[in-house]
């Protein structure tokens, strides 16, 4: 039997940093609720609330929360390898890092795509996939462009948490620098596909503040707040890029796909943000009750993440069922409808997380390096990360049409982007058990 939340909160050592753990919740919870509701729901298909209401798109300096969760990242992925390394001097600790960084993300991942591709493939084997079947075969796939990112930043850690701890600062600005010299060979020169690159300079130069929060080197994060906010304000008043930090449908440039520097600059923002909250963060997060809902949530965090659209899209889809007319979005009859939409939304969440949770249990025991392991587990975790990055692009419909997506350069389908997550998992999962410790 596992061990309960109440358990795990009262065994928590005091040198835990709680408001970390804190922030980790706050952040994919504000991204749930945030899909929640800008889901602009119709007859037609599903839109977004920001471009129905473009007034709206000056929320997302405030909800735009992914970058705190990446920054979280940063700041555990370095406590865990150095302590790997700390046991292991003498080895080489890649394979063992990977397992364990990825265990509570890969497994309920994989869980999430076996379902939803069978089920998408008994859909097309019935002749189904049209109306809001397809938009929900289409939809629920693209929050794990999410997991693809976050694979990369684990994958990345050792040698850019070796840069970090040589240059500090200094590695933090390469990456920036990189990002700003990407944006101006794009709009300035208008070099083909070099905005791609941003995928992997603005992402990683946010999970490098993690490890300089780690190391206690955010010292000022009122002028890092203040930089942040104003140099991406700028960014937009001056042009070319957008007001919203979160891709608008039919837009020719977004913040977001992909990543621009006025987005790095809403993620130093947010970073200082956090940080100027974390003494009172610190000192709420600290009640027993608090900690205990903190500690629940943590341990459920990532299968609600990869459900929660699937919950929202059986709300409209349960409606349009009853025959239940569905008001224009941003009207008063919409508006009214958005607390009883949600509660019913987290209420099937919870049932869907309920029955899948289990895959987001850790392993118990541990495992010592095994020598030789590092290249398998290098090459599982770039097959996953072009896996779930394709999955994410071409979603689950058109399984036997061998429907496609462009993922950088390449033609990805579905049955491929499928195989090479499960078989990169398999891989990361084998090079990672190692021996008993």
């Amino acid at each position: 039997m596992g061990t309960t939340a109440r358990e795990l909160a009262a065994a928590t050592p005091g040198t835990r940093d709680r408001y970390i753990d804190l922030l980790r919740v706050a952040s994919l919870g504000t991204v749930v609720g945030g899909h929640w509701l800008m889901a602009a729901v119709t007859g037609d298909g599903v839109g977004n609330l920001l471009a129905v209401v473009p007034e709206l798109q000056l929320l997302t300096w405030g909800l735009q929360v992914m970058p705190v969760f990446f920054f979280v990242g940063g700041f555990s992925h370095a406590l865990s390898y150095r302590s790997l390394r700390r046991r292991y001097p003498d080895r080489s600790v890649y394979s063992v890092f990977l397992r364990v960084r990825l265990q509570r993300l890969l497994r309920p991942t994989m869980a999430f795509v076996l379902v939803w591709g069978a089920a998408a493939l008994v859909v097309q084997l019935l002749g189904g996939g049209g109306g809001m079947t397809g938009v929900a075969l289409r939809l629920v796939a693209q929050p794990l462009w999410f997991i693809g990112i976050y694979l990369a930043m684990v994958a990345f850690t050792p040698p850019l948490l070796r840069l970090h701890e040589r240059y500090g600062w200094g590695a933090f600005g390469g990456l920036a620098g990189a990002a700003v010299a990407v944006d101006v060979l794009r709009f300035a020169a208008h070099v083909p596909f070099v905005e791609f690159l941003n995928f992997a300079f603005v992402w990683l130069a946010v999970h490098q503040l993690g490890f300089l929060r780690a190391d206690g080197r955010i010292r000022m994060p009122a002028a890092l707040a203040a930089t942040g906010l104003a140099g991406a304000a700028a960014l937009v008043a001056l042009g070319p890029y957008p007001l919203s930090m979160v891709g608008m449908p039919g837009e020719k440039i977004s913040n977001m796909a992909p990543p621009t520097l006025a987005l790095l600059l809403h993620g130093l923002w947010l970073v200082g943000a956090v940080e100027l909250l974390r003494g009172p963060g610190t000192r709420f997060v600290r009640r027993a009750r608090v900690w205990r809902g903190v500690v629940a949530a943590n341990g459920i965090a990532m299968t609600a993440f990869l459900w929660h659209l699937t919950a929202m899209l059986g709300v409209y889809g349960a409606m349009i069922a009853a025959g239940l007319a569905l008001p224009e979005p941003a009207t008063a009859a919409w508006w009214a409808q958005v607390p009883l939409r949600m509660a019913v939304a987290a209420g099937l969440t919870a049932l869907l997380v309920a029955g899948f949770r289990r895959f987001e249990r850790p392993a118990h025991g541990s495992a010592a390096p095994v020598r030789g392991t590092a290249p398998i587990a290098a090459a599982g975790i770039t097959l996953c990360l072009f896996g779930v990055l394709g999955l994410s692009m071409v979603g689950f419909g058109g399984l036997l049409e061998g429907r496609t997506a462009m993922l950088v350069a390449v033609q990805v389908s579905a049955p491929a982007a499928v195989v090479m997550a499960l078989g990169g998992w398999l891989l990361v999962e084998r090079a990672g058990r190692g021996s008993r410790a």
